[in-house]
């Protein structure tokens, strides 16, 4: 099947979600949490994330992930995971509960698909001044895809991770897991770059971006994807083509916002007031576009 088909397949077997002018929702995806190692690219910017998640919370957001919040390719269990990040899912569980959580997967967490593992392992998490393990997901069910539906002109967007055009991290995602996680993790140390890495390869990523651009302009569906790591927030007379970014950028977090009929790509960062004061910031890169002009 051509990448074409597979995500025409994908879309529309899609669940859609309805949203309107009211809605508020925060697309993020490839966070990768780790369990809390070296090889965690999340740890870094675990305290970002918390304070990001803690405003969304707050102002009434709806969270979904596009895929890769997890890394479950170096690691083979959610349990160490969920113990070194339990701040995090203490607050995604909050969301959760509240009906304003939503998840798809992405290659790198692709066993979220399987109903038993998401049973066994994301249904609870060790709540530590407790000692017990409370809810996290119970009963959720985490799709390949979503559609956003813009009840006001019954525009579609459509939320994928955007591996299906990336064969390595697609068809033949087993093997590239079974390399990351028994030879890469350890050879990265001398400096020596992972090929399955899209983020840290311009022309792979470049190709994937050319791929997924083509399948918006042949339906003429808006897309929101991941994967690539790298933000894209078209111009006016660009394809809709938007990439919410990464949890994982050297010195910020990334996302797309979707508040008040209007899109935007916005980061988190730590700042510097002039008295030498750090705080973790947030900033528009990109946008406020019109949904209803899109």
């Amino acid at each position: 099947m051509t990448y074409m088909k597979k995500l025409d397949k994908i879309y529309k077997s899609a669940n859609q979600i309805n949203i309107d002018d009211k809605s508020k929702i925060i697309l993020m995806s490839d966070c990768h949490r780790g369990d809390g190692s070296w090889a965690d690219d999340f740890a870094r910017n675990q305290h970002l994330y918390f304070a990001a998640l803690n405003y969304y919370y707050d102002n009434n957001f709806t969270y979904i992930e596009l895929g890769d919040g997890d890394e479950l390719w170096e690691n083979k269990s959610m349990e160490p995971i969920k113990k070194n990040h339990s701040d995090v899912f203490w607050m995604l569980s909050r969301f959760y509960k509240e009906k304003r959580f939503y998840s798809i997967y992405g290659n790198h967490d692709i066993v979220k698909s399987r109903e038993k593992f998401n049973r066994k392992q994301l249904s609870t998490y060790l709540d530590e001044p407790s000692d017990t393990q409370v809810p996290l997901f119970p009963n959720i069910k985490i799709p390949e895809a979503l559609i956003l539906n813009y009840r006001p002109t019954g525009r579609k967007i459509f939320l994928v991770h955007g591996n299906q055009v990336d064969p390595i991290n697609s068809t033949f995602w087993p093997i590239s897991r079974f390399l990351v996680r028994y030879f890469w993790r350890s050879v990265e140390l001398f400096g020596i770059k992972n090929p399955t890495r899209t983020g840290e390869n311009n022309e792979k990523r470049e190709k994937i971006e050319r791929k997924l651009i083509r399948w918006v302009k042949k339906n003429n569906i808006m897309m929101v994807a991941g994967h690539t790591h790298r933000p894209v927030f078209p111009r006016k007379g660009q394809p809709l083509y938007f990439n919410d970014g990464c949890g994982i950028h050297p010195r910020c977090i990334t996302g797309i916002e979707i508040c008040d009929g209007e899109m935007m790509l916005i980061k988190w960062y730590v700042a510097t007031k002039p008295d030498g004061t750090m705080y973790v910031s947030r900033k528009v890169l990109a946008g406020p576009r019109r949904l209803a002009e899109l």
